[in-house]
């Protein structure tokens, strides 16, 4: 099964893109790409300190430049996990009316980590704590998609 999955975060350079280079790294046939509410990072790459930590796991998140949701999204991908329930608000926001792409926590797919968003590393300066939530939701992604299809 191939499937489109945007990951979304507030600035697009901690959250959402490590999400995007750890599922593309456990699911290389799933079409991914990331993206932030805000627009205050648009082209830039990923936070150095966020970049360091998943380098350090073997995730090159490099390539990667932010960018800002928009409501064409909706159409492009088959799923859109959140960070957080102010980025679903958001996100939700400007949903197109009749669409019905499915907009989910990441942590939805983590319930064991008992952790109910992905604190932003770029404010508790968390990066591996975050990258351990991170690993642990895009393992069950992979897995609630393996089983969905």
């Amino acid at each position: 099964m191939t499937s489109r999955i945007l990951f979304v975060c507030l600035g697009n350079i901690c959250r959402s893109p490590t999400a995007e280079g750890v599922f593309r790294h456990l699911m290389p046939t799933a079409t991914t790409d990331s993206a932030g509410t805000a627009g205050w990072h648009v082209g830039k790459p990923p936070y150095g300190p966020m970049q360091e930590a998943a380098r350090t796991r073997g995730y090159d998140l490099s390539d990667l430049r932010a960018r800002q949701i928009t409501g064409q999204d909706f159409s492009r991908f088959d799923l859109i996990i959140v960070m957080d329930d102010t980025n679903r608000a958001d996100v939700e926001a400007l949903r197109p009316a009749g669409n019905d792409t499915p907009v989910r926590l990441f942590t939805d797919f983590a319930p064991d980590t008992g952790m109910d968003h992905v604190p932003d590393p770029y404010y508790t300066r968390d990066f591996d704590g975050a990258l351990d939530l991170i690993e642990a939701a895009a393992q069950g992604l992979k897995s609630h998609l393996a089983t969905a299809g």
